[in-house]
Order: structure tokens, then C-alpha cells, then sequence
């Protein structure tokens, strides 16, 4: 059985971080692995608080994943800290994991902000150049690439620009803009694709962005090529997101329990 690895938060609310992304690596059939960076204490309405784990735990956890269940991909949602962001680039890095799908997380759906902003420029500098795929939503395509993101052709150029820091490819996605379909732009160091889907009516759904890098490293560790495993993980979150139960008063978790592309 093929091995992923999550690098992410808990979320208490069961709908994004470890949680939405052990769900979908058990969807795809690929035997899901964790670090936990922090824990959050949030539901569908929002963040109450939240708390990094020690990053020498942080640090264990990831050596002691790969050491005895070494994946075939990896992604990272919240990292929460400059601590935290360094000691996944330093793991990263010492044990050569490959397939790593970097998910930006820097601001909650509901807008409460999940990474501190010392690490934004660290993460773009440490692990951008690590990873297979970056999956930024508008705002974190800002960040990193220090230029405003309001069109499909800005996503094009900050697509382009985060390969040019090192990533092997790079995912923006506009869910955030208005209109009636929804544009992701894939940039590689060879091709640039535009994915687009009918916007689904409603406020919006929670663990969009966690739900999809995980099912994108379900892919690639199956062995799926990456453009492939971008094009199922959209089918798989647009589904998802189709098919909603209407939990919590606030922004509703996805159903990780429709079928994956096969």
C-alpha cells in the first residue's frame, strides 16, 4: 500500500487540516501518515485559538514517519511558525522525501490568520524551492510572491514567478474571484493549463485548500503524473463541495466520503 504524509494542523471542527486530509488519503486508497504542527480549537464559524506543538516534537514526529513508514508524498498545511517552518525544510531536506506539495495555509476561511508573519518570507525561501507543487489561494500568491493577485493572468505570472523561486510547479487557484466559473491556473517548467469548473452555489466550504494538496499527494503517491493528479484532485474537491452536508452554522466541511477519480 502506498504511503502520504501530512504535515498540517489539527482542526478540533474535523473539517481541514489532518483531519480533512487523512480523510481524503483513505478516500484515494493511499495509507495516510501525520505530523501534527499545531492544535486548533475551531469549528465552522471560526478559530477560538490555537497553539504550535514544540518544535522538537514537530521535528521527532517527521523523523520518525520517515525513518520506518517512508512516504511516496508528502504535503504541509499549517506550519503556524518561523520554528515550525524551518524544522519541516531541515526534515524535508535530511531525509530526501519526495512528491512535496506545499499548501500556503497563512489565513483561515473564516479570516483568522494561522501562520505568523515572520515565517511568510521563509517559507517562500526555504521551502518554495522544495517543493513538487505549490497550491496558493489568491491572497497567499501575494505573499509570496510580492505582487498583488486579482486576475487569471496575475495568477499566471505569480504561477510563473513560483517556479522561478524553484518550485517544479505551481497551482493558484481562484476561488476567491467572482464570476461564474471558478479558474485554476497550473504553471510547469514546460506548460501553463487553466481548469475551469461552474461555481457551486452557497457561503462556501471549510478545508477546500487542505482537502485538495491532500488529494493531489494521494495522486502523485500513486504514481499519477502531477498534471494528473491536479486535474483529480479538482474533480474530487468540486464533488466534494457539490455534495456538502449543511454542517455547523458557518463555512461547512466538505464530503470527503464521495468517490475519488480513478
Amino acid at each position: 500500500m502506498n504511503i502520504a504524509l501530512t504535515i498540517a494542523g489539527s482542526d478540533s471542527g474535523g473539517g481541514a487540516g489532518i483531519q480533512a486530509d487523512l480523510k481524503t488519503f483513505h478516500q484515494f486508497g493511499v495509507f495516510g501518515t501525520s505530523v501534527i504542527t499545531a492544535v486548533t480549537a475551531q469549528n465552522t464559524v471560526g478559530v477560538r485559538s490555537w497553539e504550535a506543538l514544540p518544535v522538537i516534537l514537530v521535528a521527532d514526529q517527521l523523523d520518525a514517519v520517515a525513518e520506518d513508514l517512508r512516504p511516496a508524498a508528502v504535503k504541509s498545511g499549517m506550519l503556524g511558525s518561523a520554528e515550525v517552518t524551518l524544522a519541516v525544510a531541515s526534515g524535508l531536506e535530511r531525509h530526501g522525501l519526495p512528491n512535496y506539495v506545499l499548501d500556503p495555509v497563512m489565513v483561515a476561511s473564516s479570516g483568522d490568520r494561522l501562520l505568523q508573519r515572520d515565517a511568510e518570507q521563509l517559507m517562500a525561501l526555504r521551502l518554495v524551492p522544495l517543493a513538487a507543487l505549490v497550491t496558493p489561494n489568491l491572497d497567499e500568491a501575494t505573499v509570496l510572491v510580492g505582487e498583488e493577485v486579482r486576475d487569471v493572468a496575475a495568477m499566471e505570472r505569480a504561477a510563473r514567478r513560483l517556479v522561478e523561486m524553484g518550485a517544479g510547479a505551481a497551482l493558484v487557484k481562484g476561488g476567491h474571484l467572482t464570476g461564474e466559473l471558478v479558474v485554476d491556473v497550473l504553471v510547469t517548467k514546460t506548460a501553463a493549463r487553466r481548469f475551469t469548473a461552474p461555481r457551486l452555489p452557497g457561503p462556501g466550504a471549510h478545508g477546500t485548500g487542505c482537502t485538495l494538496s491532500a488529494a493531489i499527494a494521494a495522486g502523485l503517491a500513486l504514481g499519477r503524473p502531477l498534471e494528473r493528479a491536479v486535474e483529480d484532485g479538482l474533480d474530487f474537491v468540486h464533488r466534494a463541495i457539490a455534495a456538502a452536508p449543511r454542517l455547523g452554522r458557518g463555512h461547512a466541511p466538505l464530503n470527503h466520503f464521495v468517490p475519488p477519480p480513478r
